[in-house]
């Protein structure tokens, strides 16, 4: 088939490297690994992160001319089906329910959210959209069981929900950690859930007793920058701030990481996770909905915090047979349910339906 591919939260092509964008390449990736042609319908975004109901209307505006012309370009008639990945009220699918509908071709969705509460306030119209545009979707993949209950709730009558294990763009593992060097967190350094982690992070270290000898990688950059070296400083040169690394540097980060320690505040899911235990990296991690999707490990309890991370991270430190078998039971998940192929199967699946 060929495909109509739309990502309004980030196009595949920003140049700021983030999971959505790193999950829109790979499902490119996995489509055309099952043969598919798959197009760039439009690399419009059309996130608007404050509730700005100006700059909202001017994305609407914005979005009516984009229809316009793809409806009036050649390319579009030769259009199968039209997928859209991540349609949320902050950032709704404003072009492919229309298109799909004036080319009589099926619209499915990748990701999508439900969140009825944000029908009333400054991003109401944003909100009524995604959920036009989630109930226009013949098809929705969908990755977390949370997301999930509230698909099921508010689905129209023969909508199909369909399970898209999250997943990374590879066909085979990397090489195994060692796990003989640091720990390793990685994350954007960004106010909001990504921050708290840090701070989550910072007290865990606090928690551990001195008598502990224990060094910490982090990989990852961003506007709050400042305030996680402010957060780290204590702990001196038992911590190291890499920055935004490049894969193959995060790569070697992964291969001699003796954990991941990443709290995961409102992670939708995390792919971090999933880079880890493909290298059989163990994780530490909060017991967050999303988290749970993807993380092959003991979760620490939410409300004891940082205290219950820093007793997991003492645990797993202390007996190495276990770190290892919790790795080897991970890295073996990671291959049988969240590379690439496994993607392509169940995309392929859903698409030969439709077919």
């Amino acid at each position: 088939m060929n495909i109509a591919f739309f990502a309004p939260l980030k196009p595949p092509g920003h140049p700021t490297p983030s999971g959505d964008r790193a999950l829109a390449r790979a499902l490119i990736s996995a489509l055309e690994a099952g043969g598919h042609t798959v197009t760039l319908a439009s690399d419009l975004r059309l996130y608007e992160p404050s509730g700005d109901v100006a700059a909202q209307d001017g994305l609407f505006a914005d979005a009516r001319e984009k229809v316009s012309r793809l409806l009036s370009h050649s390319d579009a008639s030769t259009w199968a089906v039209w997928l859209t990945y991540h349609n949320y009220y902050k950032a709704p699918d404003l072009i492919g329910p229309t298109v799909a509908h004036a080319l009589d071709i099926p619209y499915l969705q990748v990701e999508s959210t439900r969140a009825r509460k944000r029908l009333v306030g400054p991003w109401a119209r944003f909100a009524a959209a995604a959920e036009a545009a989630s109930d226009a979707a013949h098809t929705i993949f969908y990755f977390t069981q949370r997301d999930a209950e509230t698909l099921r709730r508010d689905a129209p009558d023969g909508q199909v929900l369909q399970h898209l294990p999250p997943f990374l763009d590879r066909v085979d593992l990397p090489e195994a950690s060692t796990l003989e060097g640091p720990m390793l967190s990685v994350g954007m350094m960004r106010d909001g859930d990504k921050l708290n982690s840090y701070t989550l992070i910072a007290r865990a270290l606090a928690a551990l007793p001195s008598s502990f000898d224990w060094q910490l990688d982090i990989a990852g950059d961003g506007p709050a920058r400042a305030t996680v070296e402010a957060l780290m400083e204590p702990f001196g040169a038992r911590v190291r701030l890499h920055g935004a690394l490049d894969p193959a540097a995060l790569a070697k980060l992964y291969g001699q990481a003796r954990l991941l320690l990443w709290p995961g505040v409102n992670e939708a899911f995390g792919l971090t996770y999933l880079e880890a235990q493909a290298a059989g990296v163990p994780v530490v991690a909060q017991d967050r909905p999303g988290v749970r999707d993807v993380v092959y490990a003991p979760l620490a309890d939410v409300d004891t915090g940082p205290a219950a991370l820093a007793a997991e991270v003492l645990n797993l430190s202390r007996n190495p047979m276990v770190l290892r078998k919790i790795g080897e039971e991970a890295r073996a998940a990671v291959a049988a349910h969240h590379l690439a192929a496994s993607a392509t199967k169940t995309l392929n699946e859903a698409l030969e339906a439709l077919a």
